[in-house]
Protein backbone atom coordinates (compact mmCIF):
# COMPACT_ATOMS: atom_id res chain seq x y z
CA UNK A 1 0.00 0.00 0.00
CA UNK A 2 1.31 3.66 -1.52
CA UNK A 3 0.82 5.47 2.14
CA UNK A 4 2.53 8.37 0.59
CA UNK A 5 -0.15 8.36 -1.27
CA UNK A 6 -3.02 7.47 1.11
CA UNK A 7 -1.85 10.34 3.06
CA UNK A 8 -1.96 12.72 -0.15
CA UNK A 9 -5.51 12.07 -0.72
CA UNK A 10 -6.60 12.73 2.64
CA UNK A 11 -5.17 15.40 3.67
CA UNK A 12 -7.22 17.71 1.12
CA UNK A 13 -10.44 15.62 2.79
CA UNK A 14 -9.18 16.33 5.86
CA UNK A 15 -8.59 19.77 5.54
CA UNK A 16 -12.42 20.03 3.84
CA UNK A 17 -14.07 18.81 6.93
CA UNK A 18 -11.76 20.38 9.73
CA UNK A 19 -12.78 23.51 8.00
CA UNK A 20 -16.51 22.55 8.08
CA UNK A 21 -16.10 21.00 11.36
CA UNK A 22 -14.66 24.51 12.60
CA UNK A 23 -17.83 26.26 10.70
CA UNK A 24 -20.10 24.15 12.32
CA UNK A 25 -18.37 24.62 15.82
CA UNK A 26 -18.46 28.30 15.21
CA UNK A 27 -22.10 27.71 14.11
CA UNK A 28 -23.38 26.18 16.87
CA UNK A 29 -21.83 28.32 19.47
CA UNK A 30 -23.28 31.49 17.79
CA UNK A 31 -26.29 30.02 17.34
CA UNK A 32 -26.48 29.05 21.59
CA UNK A 33 -26.01 32.82 22.31
CA UNK A 34 -28.61 33.97 19.28
CA UNK A 35 -31.11 31.42 21.26
CA UNK A 36 -30.13 32.35 24.73
CA UNK A 37 -30.66 36.43 23.91
CA UNK A 38 -33.82 35.82 21.55
CA UNK A 39 -35.27 34.13 24.70
CA UNK A 40 -34.16 36.52 27.07
CA UNK A 41 -35.30 39.42 24.94
CA UNK A 42 -38.58 38.29 23.96
CA UNK A 43 -39.22 36.55 27.75
CA UNK A 44 -38.19 40.74 28.49
CA UNK A 45 -40.37 42.14 26.33
CA UNK A 46 -43.64 40.63 27.05
CA UNK A 47 -43.48 40.88 30.68
CA UNK A 48 -42.81 44.59 29.79
CA UNK A 49 -46.34 44.48 28.48
CA UNK A 50 -47.67 43.33 31.19
CA UNK A 51 -48.19 39.81 29.66
CA UNK A 52 -49.07 36.71 31.44
CA UNK A 53 -45.36 35.86 33.07
CA UNK A 54 -45.82 31.83 32.98
CA UNK A 55 -46.89 32.54 29.07
CA UNK A 56 -44.03 34.61 28.31
CA UNK A 57 -41.34 32.11 29.86
CA UNK A 58 -42.89 29.47 27.69
CA UNK A 59 -42.55 31.74 24.53
CA UNK A 60 -39.13 32.46 24.78
CA UNK A 61 -38.45 29.18 25.37
CA UNK A 62 -40.31 27.99 22.61
CA UNK A 63 -38.03 30.46 20.28
CA UNK A 64 -34.59 29.44 22.10
CA UNK A 65 -35.37 25.67 21.10
CA UNK A 66 -37.13 26.94 18.00
CA UNK A 67 -33.58 28.73 17.13
CA UNK A 68 -31.26 25.69 18.13
CA UNK A 69 -33.09 23.41 16.24
CA UNK A 70 -32.96 25.20 12.60
CA UNK A 71 -29.26 25.74 13.63
CA UNK A 72 -28.41 22.06 13.95
CA UNK A 73 -30.11 20.84 10.70
CA UNK A 74 -28.38 23.78 9.22
CA UNK A 75 -25.27 22.02 10.73
CA UNK A 76 -25.78 18.57 9.04
CA UNK A 77 -26.71 20.10 5.69
CA UNK A 78 -23.28 21.22 5.46
CA UNK A 79 -21.67 17.84 6.07
CA UNK A 80 -23.82 16.79 3.15
CA UNK A 81 -26.49 14.65 5.90
CA UNK A 82 -30.00 14.73 4.18
CA UNK A 83 -32.14 16.52 6.75
CA UNK A 84 -35.37 15.47 5.46
CA UNK A 85 -35.08 11.96 6.80
CA UNK A 86 -34.54 13.60 10.46
CA UNK A 87 -37.96 15.91 9.52
CA UNK A 88 -39.75 12.41 9.13
CA UNK A 89 -37.99 10.99 12.28
CA UNK A 90 -39.06 14.40 14.54
CA UNK A 91 -42.47 13.88 13.20
CA UNK A 92 -42.75 10.89 13.57
CA UNK A 93 -41.95 11.07 17.54
CA UNK A 94 -43.92 14.03 17.82
CA UNK A 95 -47.12 11.79 16.55
CA UNK A 96 -46.10 8.84 19.08
CA UNK A 97 -45.67 11.38 21.93
CA UNK A 98 -48.65 13.20 21.21
CA UNK A 99 -50.50 10.25 21.64
CA UNK A 100 -48.91 9.12 24.77
CA UNK A 101 -49.59 12.65 26.30
CA UNK A 102 -53.11 13.19 24.80
CA UNK A 103 -54.38 14.13 28.12
CA UNK A 104 -51.48 16.18 29.06
CA UNK A 105 -51.51 17.90 25.84
CA UNK A 106 -55.27 18.92 26.31
CA UNK A 107 -54.54 19.88 29.69
CA UNK A 108 -51.66 22.54 28.31
CA UNK A 109 -54.01 23.91 25.62
CA UNK A 110 -56.76 24.27 27.99
CA UNK A 111 -53.88 26.15 30.48
CA UNK A 112 -52.94 28.27 27.49
CA UNK A 113 -56.75 28.87 26.69
CA UNK A 114 -57.50 30.05 30.17
CA UNK A 115 -54.43 32.78 30.65
CA UNK A 116 -55.40 33.83 27.34
CA UNK A 117 -58.92 34.52 27.81
CA UNK A 118 -58.72 34.96 31.46
CA UNK A 119 -62.15 33.86 32.93
CA UNK A 120 -60.69 34.33 36.42
CA UNK A 121 -57.08 35.28 37.95
CA UNK A 122 -55.06 34.85 41.03
CA UNK A 123 -57.12 35.49 44.20
CA UNK A 124 -60.50 35.19 42.70
CA UNK A 125 -63.61 33.19 44.26
CA UNK A 126 -65.02 30.43 42.04
CA UNK A 127 -66.81 27.36 41.26
CA UNK A 128 -64.53 25.34 38.58
CA UNK A 129 -65.42 21.49 37.62
CA UNK A 130 -67.66 21.97 40.77
CA UNK A 131 -64.77 22.84 43.39
CA UNK A 132 -65.53 25.88 45.27
CA UNK A 133 -62.33 27.83 46.22
CA UNK A 134 -59.86 31.05 45.62
CA UNK A 135 -57.66 30.86 42.94
CA UNK A 136 -53.41 30.30 44.15
CA UNK A 137 -52.43 29.37 40.80
CA UNK A 138 -52.72 29.28 37.41
CA UNK A 139 -50.11 27.00 35.58
CA UNK A 140 -49.74 25.33 32.28
CA UNK A 141 -51.37 22.09 32.71
CA UNK A 142 -53.39 22.54 36.37
CA UNK A 143 -55.01 25.19 38.29
CA UNK A 144 -54.40 25.42 41.87
CA UNK A 145 -57.40 26.28 44.42
CA UNK A 146 -56.98 26.78 48.33
CA UNK A 147 -60.78 26.37 49.68
CA UNK A 148 -62.56 28.13 52.50
CA UNK A 149 -61.26 25.42 55.24
CA UNK A 150 -57.98 25.31 54.07
CA UNK A 151 -57.65 22.16 51.86
CA UNK A 152 -55.45 22.75 48.32
CA UNK A 153 -57.26 21.47 45.11
CA UNK A 154 -54.95 20.84 42.02
CA UNK A 155 -57.45 21.14 39.17
CA UNK A 156 -56.30 19.48 35.65
CA UNK A 157 -56.76 22.08 33.35
CA UNK A 158 -59.05 20.32 30.75
CA UNK A 159 -61.74 19.79 33.38
CA UNK A 160 -61.60 23.58 34.08
CA UNK A 161 -62.22 25.00 31.02
CA UNK A 162 -64.63 22.39 29.78
CA UNK A 163 -66.95 23.00 32.98
CA UNK A 164 -69.04 25.98 34.10
CA UNK A 165 -67.11 28.66 35.77
CA UNK A 166 -68.51 30.80 38.24
CA UNK A 167 -66.21 33.70 39.73
CA UNK A 168 -67.53 35.06 42.33
CA UNK A 169 -65.75 37.89 42.73
CA UNK A 170 -65.33 39.01 39.42
CA UNK A 171 -67.84 41.99 40.14
CA UNK A 172 -66.85 44.39 42.72
CA UNK A 173 -70.80 43.89 44.34
CA UNK A 174 -72.57 40.91 44.96
CA UNK A 175 -76.09 40.58 46.55
CA UNK A 176 -76.87 39.30 50.03
CA UNK A 177 -79.64 37.16 50.25
CA UNK A 178 -81.11 36.66 54.16
CA UNK A 179 -84.35 34.29 53.63
CA UNK A 180 -86.85 34.12 56.79
CA UNK A 181 -90.02 33.16 57.50
CA UNK A 182 -92.86 34.57 59.72
CA UNK A 183 -96.30 33.93 61.75
CA UNK A 184 -99.31 34.74 60.86
CA UNK A 185 -99.83 37.39 63.91
CA UNK A 186 -97.80 40.43 62.42
CA UNK A 187 -99.03 42.71 59.64
CA UNK A 188 -97.59 42.82 55.96
CA UNK A 189 -96.53 46.34 56.29
CA UNK A 190 -95.41 45.75 59.92
CA UNK A 191 -92.81 43.27 58.84
CA UNK A 192 -91.72 45.49 55.76
CA UNK A 193 -91.17 48.03 58.03
CA UNK A 194 -88.81 46.10 60.06
CA UNK A 195 -86.94 43.88 57.61
CA UNK A 196 -86.45 48.02 55.33
CA UNK A 197 -84.66 48.77 58.65
CA UNK A 198 -82.28 46.31 58.79
CA UNK A 199 -81.52 46.43 55.28
CA UNK A 200 -80.62 50.09 55.80
CA UNK A 201 -78.03 49.24 58.40
CA UNK A 202 -76.82 46.32 56.65
CA UNK A 203 -72.96 46.53 57.11
CA UNK A 204 -71.08 47.28 54.05
CA UNK A 205 -74.15 48.42 52.08
CA UNK A 206 -73.55 49.81 49.28
CA UNK A 207 -74.78 53.38 48.99
CA UNK A 208 -76.21 53.14 45.54
CA UNK A 209 -77.64 50.00 45.33
CA UNK A 210 -78.83 49.74 48.70
CA UNK A 211 -81.21 47.00 49.19
CA UNK A 212 -84.64 45.51 48.59
CA UNK A 213 -87.32 43.75 50.99
CA UNK A 214 -89.82 41.07 49.17
CA UNK A 215 -92.12 38.72 50.13
CA UNK A 216 -91.45 35.80 48.49
CA UNK A 217 -94.59 33.32 49.38
CA UNK A 218 -97.54 32.99 51.39
CA UNK A 219 -97.77 29.84 53.36
CA UNK A 220 -100.82 28.54 54.92
CA UNK A 221 -99.35 29.43 58.29
CA UNK A 222 -97.24 32.31 58.04
CA UNK A 223 -95.32 34.22 55.22
CA UNK A 224 -91.95 33.71 53.49
CA UNK A 225 -89.50 37.00 53.11
CA UNK A 226 -86.34 37.80 51.60
CA UNK A 227 -84.46 40.49 52.41
CA UNK A 228 -81.34 41.71 49.76
CA UNK A 229 -78.68 43.65 50.25
CA UNK A 230 -75.74 44.71 47.80
CA UNK A 231 -72.52 44.93 49.18
CA UNK A 232 -68.50 44.25 48.20
CA UNK A 233 -68.33 40.95 46.75
CA UNK A 234 -65.30 39.94 48.91
CA UNK A 235 -67.39 40.61 52.41
CA UNK A 236 -69.75 38.40 51.19
CA UNK A 237 -69.85 35.94 54.03
CA UNK A 238 -69.81 38.78 56.63
CA UNK A 239 -72.31 40.74 55.32
CA UNK A 240 -74.37 37.25 55.04
CA UNK A 241 -73.56 36.19 58.85
CA UNK A 242 -74.35 39.79 60.10
CA UNK A 243 -77.21 40.64 58.00
CA UNK A 244 -78.45 37.23 59.55
CA UNK A 245 -78.34 37.80 63.13
CA UNK A 246 -79.46 41.29 62.90
CA UNK A 247 -82.48 39.86 61.61
CA UNK A 248 -82.49 37.72 64.10
CA UNK A 249 -81.81 39.84 67.31
CA UNK A 250 -84.76 41.76 65.32
CA UNK A 251 -87.36 38.98 65.29
CA UNK A 252 -86.58 38.47 68.98
CA UNK A 253 -86.81 42.18 70.13
CA UNK A 254 -90.67 42.38 68.42
CA UNK A 255 -91.47 39.37 69.84
CA UNK A 256 -92.63 37.51 66.36
CA UNK A 257 -92.10 33.90 65.92
CA UNK A 258 -91.81 31.78 62.95
CA UNK A 259 -94.80 29.82 61.43
CA UNK A 260 -96.45 27.30 63.68
CA UNK A 261 -96.07 23.80 62.88
CA UNK A 262 -98.98 22.07 61.46
CA UNK A 263 -100.90 19.38 63.51
CA UNK A 264 -103.37 17.13 62.02
CA UNK A 265 -107.26 17.13 63.96
CA UNK A 266 -106.63 13.20 63.86
CA UNK A 267 -103.23 13.93 66.08
CA UNK A 268 -105.02 15.78 68.68
CA UNK A 269 -107.72 13.24 69.51
CA UNK A 270 -106.92 10.78 72.13
CA UNK A 271 -106.10 7.34 71.95
CA UNK A 272 -109.33 5.46 71.78
CA UNK A 273 -109.57 2.48 74.57
CA UNK A 274 -109.44 -1.35 72.98
CA UNK A 275 -110.53 -4.03 74.26
CA UNK A 276 -109.14 -5.41 77.81
CA UNK A 277 -106.68 -7.52 77.66
CA UNK A 278 -107.75 -11.17 78.54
Amino acid sequence: MDWNAFFESLLPMAATYALRLLAALIGLWLAFKVASLAQTRLTTALRARSFDATLSVFFGSMSRWGILVASVLAVLSTFGIETTSFAAIIGAAGLAIGLAFQGTLSNFSAGVMILVFRPFKVGDLVVAAENNGYVREIGLFATALDTKDGRRLILPNSQVANAIIENQTHNPLRRVEVVLQVGTGPTESFIREMLDAVGRRAYLRDAEKGHTVQLRRLLSNGSEWAIRVWAPSEKHDDVLERTTADVMRTLAEEKIDGPEPLISNTDLRPPVAGPAPR
